[in-house]
């Protein structure tokens, strides 16, 4: 190879060639650099410009599906970093619906007299505490996850949508403990009948994941312009708590309202896995 051609190159964009040629060949040379100028971008470089997208943004799903890798490291993180340097681990993850099922059998089933439609009241407490666990810390964890990775998405580019995807999705191992919990009652009060209608679950888990990744997606788009989201977001879900048949049967409501009641989405997932 001759020094010629080891000689670095030094490329000019099409934009700048009428004002700049000159003053960037002047200043190549009054530097001493080696190489020459050539203007223009060559053929063999791919150059991608990202630009914002203006109106409504269609979900490129060949995209998602290309850094489907990125995804799977975003959510095994997620999992990882929640449960690093505890004593107990995942056992947070029984825990905690365990803990507030007794809160409400106690003052509520006990103290309060609330029916519970003929099942004992642990059990139905507990049947719905499941999928509202794994909903509402979706919903919390994803609604600010675009700025808490504001280092990662400033420094190199993917899809943006994997980011909320990956917080709701490390919600799924910590629904499936919680859900052997609750196999476990169903046994323990003899409520154990198998059936086709339990190939309904998987249906109802993903409604339940579909329902906080699309509020978390608008929450956490949000978030970044007003902070007071983040601030707002705990007293969403402890109203959608109440909004929803947990520690209640919905059958306490007449009509018309148990129809518009039935809008919210949580009701149908909640009262299928009951």
């Amino acid at each position: 190879m001759s020094a010629k051609d080891a000689a670095p190159v030094y490329y000019l964009r099409a934009s700048d060639r009428t004002h700049m040629a000159k003053d960037s060949e002047a200043a190549i040379d009054s530097a001493g650099l080696p190489g020459r100028l050539v203007s223009g971008v060559p053929a063999s470089s791919a150059v991608t410009v990202i630009e914002p997208a203006r109106g409504w943004v269609p979900i490129r799903l060949p995209e998602l599906w290309e850094y489907r890798e990125i995804l799977y490291y975003l959510v095994w993180r997620d999992i990882k970093v929640r449960y690093r340097q505890t004593v107990i681990g995942a056992a947070w993850a029984i825990i905690q619906p365990v803990m507030t099922m007794v809160v409400f059998s106690v003052f509520l089933g006990k103290l309060a007299k609330v029916p519970s439609d003929g099942v004992p009241y642990p059990l139905f407490a507990f049947a719905a505490l499941v999928p509202w666990a794994f909903f509402s810390n979706g919903l919390t964890q994803s609604a600010g996850c675009l700025v808490a990775s504001g280092h990662l998405i400033t420094k190199v580019y993917f899809p943006r949508l994997l980011v909320p995807m990956a917080r709701v999705l490390s919600g799924l191992p910590d629904m499936g403990l919680s859900f052997l919990v609750l196999l476990g009652l169903v046994i323990w009060y003899g409520y154990f009948h198998p059936s086709l209608s339990l190939l309904w679950l998987p249906v109802l888990a993903a409604l339940a994941l579909l329902t906080a990744l699309g509020v978390g997606l608008w929450l956490s788009a949000l978030n970044v312009q007003y902070r007071d989201i983040q601030h707002a977001v705990p007293f969403l879900v402890q109203m959608w708590l109440f909004a929803t048949p947990i520690a209640y049967p919905s059958s306490l409501l007449p009509e018309p309202w148990r129809s518009i009641y039935g809008i919210n989405p949580m009701v149908g997932v909640v009262e299928g896995f009951r």
